[in-house]
Protein backbone atom coordinates (compact mmCIF):
# COMPACT_ATOMS: atom_id res chain seq x y z
CA UNK A 1 0.00 0.00 0.00
CA UNK A 2 1.39 3.03 -1.20
CA UNK A 3 1.67 6.80 1.00
CA UNK A 4 -0.84 7.66 -1.92
CA UNK A 5 -3.74 5.59 -0.78
CA UNK A 6 -3.49 5.69 2.53
CA UNK A 7 -4.70 9.26 4.99
CA UNK A 8 -2.42 11.70 6.98
CA UNK A 9 -4.32 10.42 9.79
CA UNK A 10 -3.90 6.98 8.90
CA UNK A 11 0.05 8.05 8.65
CA UNK A 12 0.22 9.68 11.58
CA UNK A 13 -1.38 6.75 13.41
CA UNK A 14 1.24 4.54 11.79
CA UNK A 15 4.16 6.54 12.88
CA UNK A 16 2.38 6.68 16.40
CA UNK A 17 2.90 2.99 16.57
CA UNK A 18 6.46 2.22 15.09
CA UNK A 19 7.99 4.85 17.64
CA UNK A 20 5.57 3.33 20.42
CA UNK A 21 8.84 1.58 21.90
CA UNK A 22 11.35 4.27 21.98
CA UNK A 23 8.53 6.58 22.92
CA UNK A 24 7.73 4.32 26.19
CA UNK A 25 11.84 4.21 26.50
CA UNK A 26 11.96 7.76 26.74
CA UNK A 27 9.34 8.61 28.76
CA UNK A 28 10.09 5.96 31.23
CA UNK A 29 13.54 7.27 31.67
CA UNK A 30 12.44 10.74 31.79
CA UNK A 31 10.19 10.32 34.52
CA UNK A 32 12.44 8.27 36.51
CA UNK A 33 14.58 11.80 36.40
CA UNK A 34 11.99 13.66 37.23
CA UNK A 35 10.86 11.83 40.67
CA UNK A 36 14.49 11.29 41.62
CA UNK A 37 14.47 15.13 41.19
CA UNK A 38 11.62 15.40 44.00
CA UNK A 39 12.94 12.59 46.03
CA UNK A 40 16.53 11.91 46.15
CA UNK A 41 18.82 14.23 47.73
CA UNK A 42 21.90 13.33 45.20
CA UNK A 43 19.64 13.49 42.52
CA UNK A 44 18.27 17.11 43.29
CA UNK A 45 22.27 18.23 44.09
CA UNK A 46 23.40 17.03 40.35
CA UNK A 47 20.64 18.23 38.25
CA UNK A 48 20.82 21.30 40.47
CA UNK A 49 24.47 21.67 39.09
CA UNK A 50 23.00 21.29 35.44
CA UNK A 51 20.99 23.98 36.47
CA UNK A 52 23.47 26.34 37.92
CA UNK A 53 25.48 25.59 34.39
CA UNK A 54 22.73 26.87 32.15
CA UNK A 55 22.15 29.65 33.99
CA UNK A 56 26.08 30.97 34.15
CA UNK A 57 26.46 29.88 30.40
CA UNK A 58 22.73 31.02 28.95
CA UNK A 59 23.32 30.72 25.56
CA UNK A 60 26.40 29.21 24.95
CA UNK A 61 25.18 26.31 27.12
CA UNK A 62 22.00 26.19 24.48
CA UNK A 63 23.51 25.89 21.70
CA UNK A 64 26.62 23.30 22.16
CA UNK A 65 23.50 21.16 24.27
CA UNK A 66 21.55 21.02 21.11
CA UNK A 67 24.19 20.60 18.47
CA UNK A 68 25.61 17.97 20.86
CA UNK A 69 22.19 16.32 21.52
CA UNK A 70 20.80 16.32 18.05
CA UNK A 71 24.00 16.43 15.23
CA UNK A 72 27.29 15.10 17.30
CA UNK A 73 26.10 12.04 19.85
CA UNK A 74 23.88 10.88 16.83
CA UNK A 75 26.41 10.53 13.84
CA UNK A 76 28.93 9.60 16.43
CA UNK A 77 26.78 7.11 17.48
CA UNK A 78 25.94 5.72 13.80
CA UNK A 79 30.15 5.84 13.05
CA UNK A 80 30.50 3.60 16.12
CA UNK A 81 27.78 1.30 15.55
CA UNK A 82 26.68 1.17 11.93
CA UNK A 83 29.98 2.28 9.98
CA UNK A 84 32.27 -0.11 12.12
CA UNK A 85 33.89 2.95 13.32
CA UNK A 86 35.04 4.24 9.73
CA UNK A 87 33.96 7.92 9.18
CA UNK A 88 32.86 8.87 5.54
CA UNK A 89 32.68 12.22 4.16
CA UNK A 90 28.97 11.75 4.04
CA UNK A 91 29.25 12.16 8.21
CA UNK A 92 31.29 15.46 7.45
CA UNK A 93 27.89 16.72 5.16
CA UNK A 94 25.63 15.68 7.95
CA UNK A 95 27.16 17.65 10.03
CA UNK A 96 28.17 20.84 7.93
CA UNK A 97 23.96 20.75 7.72
CA UNK A 98 22.70 19.23 11.18
CA UNK A 99 25.04 21.85 13.41
CA UNK A 100 23.42 25.01 12.55
CA UNK A 101 19.92 23.53 12.10
CA UNK A 102 19.96 21.89 15.56
CA UNK A 103 21.86 24.67 16.92
CA UNK A 104 18.96 27.04 15.95
CA UNK A 105 16.32 24.85 17.09
CA UNK A 106 17.74 24.69 20.75
CA UNK A 107 18.24 28.59 20.56
CA UNK A 108 14.53 29.16 19.58
CA UNK A 109 13.14 26.10 22.03
CA UNK A 110 15.11 27.87 24.94
CA UNK A 111 13.44 31.59 23.96
CA UNK A 112 9.90 29.58 24.27
CA UNK A 113 10.82 27.73 27.22
CA UNK A 114 11.78 31.32 28.63
CA UNK A 115 8.66 33.24 26.92
CA UNK A 116 6.52 30.44 28.65
CA UNK A 117 7.89 31.09 32.07
CA UNK A 118 7.42 34.90 31.89
CA UNK A 119 3.91 34.51 30.54
CA UNK A 120 2.58 31.90 33.14
CA UNK A 121 4.94 31.50 35.66
CA UNK A 122 7.92 29.40 37.04
CA UNK A 123 5.84 26.90 38.67
CA UNK A 124 4.69 23.43 38.19
CA UNK A 125 1.00 23.79 38.92
CA UNK A 126 -1.43 22.01 36.31
CA UNK A 127 -2.62 24.94 35.19
CA UNK A 128 0.46 26.16 34.28
CA UNK A 129 1.98 22.59 33.40
CA UNK A 130 -1.22 22.54 31.06
CA UNK A 131 -0.72 26.17 29.54
CA UNK A 132 2.59 25.95 28.57
CA UNK A 133 1.83 22.16 26.91
CA UNK A 134 -0.82 23.44 24.70
CA UNK A 135 0.86 26.80 23.48
CA UNK A 136 4.16 24.45 22.90
CA UNK A 137 2.47 21.26 21.42
CA UNK A 138 -0.44 22.88 19.69
CA UNK A 139 0.85 26.43 18.87
CA UNK A 140 4.49 26.28 18.26
CA UNK A 141 4.94 22.96 17.11
CA UNK A 142 2.01 22.90 14.23
CA UNK A 143 2.68 26.42 13.07
CA UNK A 144 7.18 26.39 13.67
CA UNK A 145 8.86 22.84 14.49
CA UNK A 146 6.68 20.43 12.95
CA UNK A 147 7.04 22.67 9.36
CA UNK A 148 10.43 23.30 10.23
CA UNK A 149 12.08 19.98 10.98
CA UNK A 150 10.07 18.01 7.99
CA UNK A 151 11.60 21.16 5.58
CA UNK A 152 15.15 20.67 6.46
CA UNK A 153 14.95 17.08 6.64
CA UNK A 154 13.89 16.92 2.89
CA UNK A 155 15.70 19.95 1.98
CA UNK A 156 18.63 17.74 3.00
CA UNK A 157 17.48 14.69 1.05
CA UNK A 158 16.68 16.85 -1.71
CA UNK A 159 20.08 18.12 -2.45
CA UNK A 160 19.37 21.27 -1.22
CA UNK A 161 16.49 22.20 -3.56
CA UNK A 162 14.14 24.72 -3.48
CA UNK A 163 11.33 22.85 -4.23
CA UNK A 164 10.36 21.68 0.00
CA UNK A 165 10.59 25.21 0.36
CA UNK A 166 8.03 25.93 -2.48
CA UNK A 167 6.03 22.89 -1.31
CA UNK A 168 6.11 23.97 2.49
CA UNK A 169 3.43 27.00 1.63
CA UNK A 170 0.77 24.32 0.27
CA UNK A 171 -2.17 22.36 1.55
CA UNK A 172 -1.24 19.43 0.57
CA UNK A 173 2.13 19.95 1.85
CA UNK A 174 0.85 20.43 4.99
CA UNK A 175 -2.09 17.72 4.98
CA UNK A 176 0.52 15.08 3.62
CA UNK A 177 3.78 15.33 5.74
CA UNK A 178 2.77 17.97 9.02
CA UNK A 179 -0.42 16.46 10.20
CA UNK A 180 1.35 12.58 10.41
CA UNK A 181 4.11 13.92 12.08
CA UNK A 182 2.24 16.24 14.32
CA UNK A 183 0.58 12.90 15.47
CA UNK A 184 3.44 10.93 15.98
CA UNK A 185 4.93 13.93 17.37
CA UNK A 186 2.28 14.25 20.21
CA UNK A 187 2.50 10.95 21.23
CA UNK A 188 6.09 11.68 22.21
CA UNK A 189 6.34 14.55 23.25
CA UNK A 190 2.80 15.82 24.87
CA UNK A 191 3.93 13.27 28.11
CA UNK A 192 7.97 14.41 28.02
CA UNK A 193 6.54 17.84 27.92
CA UNK A 194 4.90 17.26 31.04
CA UNK A 195 7.74 15.88 32.89
CA UNK A 196 10.08 18.61 31.51
CA UNK A 197 7.41 21.57 32.57
CA UNK A 198 7.20 19.74 36.08
CA UNK A 199 10.80 21.24 36.57
CA UNK A 200 12.25 24.85 37.32
CA UNK A 201 12.80 26.90 33.96
CA UNK A 202 16.75 26.18 34.84
CA UNK A 203 16.58 22.41 34.09
CA UNK A 204 13.83 22.67 31.33
CA UNK A 205 16.04 22.64 28.28
CA UNK A 206 18.77 20.65 29.69
CA UNK A 207 16.27 18.18 30.43
CA UNK A 208 15.04 18.54 26.76
CA UNK A 209 18.03 18.25 25.25
CA UNK A 210 18.60 14.65 27.35
CA UNK A 211 15.04 13.69 25.63
CA UNK A 212 15.95 14.56 22.58
CA UNK A 213 19.30 12.32 22.47
CA UNK A 214 17.38 9.37 23.83
CA UNK A 215 15.27 10.04 21.03
CA UNK A 216 17.39 10.21 18.19
CA UNK A 217 19.89 7.26 19.54
CA UNK A 218 16.99 5.35 19.70
CA UNK A 219 15.38 5.60 16.66
CA UNK A 220 18.70 5.40 14.53
CA UNK A 221 19.33 1.84 16.14
CA UNK A 222 16.00 1.01 15.47
CA UNK A 223 16.01 1.54 12.02
CA UNK A 224 19.80 0.81 11.08
CA UNK A 225 19.57 -2.25 13.21
CA UNK A 226 16.04 -2.98 10.89
CA UNK A 227 16.84 -2.25 7.59
CA UNK A 228 15.67 1.62 7.58
CA UNK A 229 16.83 4.27 6.09
CA UNK A 230 16.53 6.74 8.53
CA UNK A 231 19.65 9.28 9.31
CA UNK A 232 21.25 9.83 12.49
CA UNK A 233 19.76 13.46 11.92
CA UNK A 234 16.05 12.47 11.16
CA UNK A 235 13.26 13.24 13.05
CA UNK A 236 11.18 10.70 15.44
CA UNK A 237 8.05 11.51 14.36
CA UNK A 238 9.20 10.77 10.89
CA UNK A 239 10.72 7.25 11.21
CA UNK A 240 7.28 5.40 10.01
CA UNK A 241 7.10 7.49 6.87
CA UNK A 242 10.86 7.05 5.78
CA UNK A 243 10.94 2.96 7.07
CA UNK A 244 7.87 1.86 5.08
Amino acid sequence: MTHQTRSPLTLGWEAARANALPALIIQALMLMLLVSFYTSHTAFALLSQLAELKRTRGILFVVIASVAAGALIPELFLILFFQRGRPSRRNLRNLLFTVPVWGLDGTLVDLLYRSEAAWFGDVATLPVVAAKICVDQFGYNPLFAAPFGVLTYEWKNSGISLRPIRDLFTWKHYRDKIIPTLLATWAVWIPLMAIIYSLPLALQFPLFGLALTFSVLLLTYMTNRFGGKIEADAPLALAAAKVD
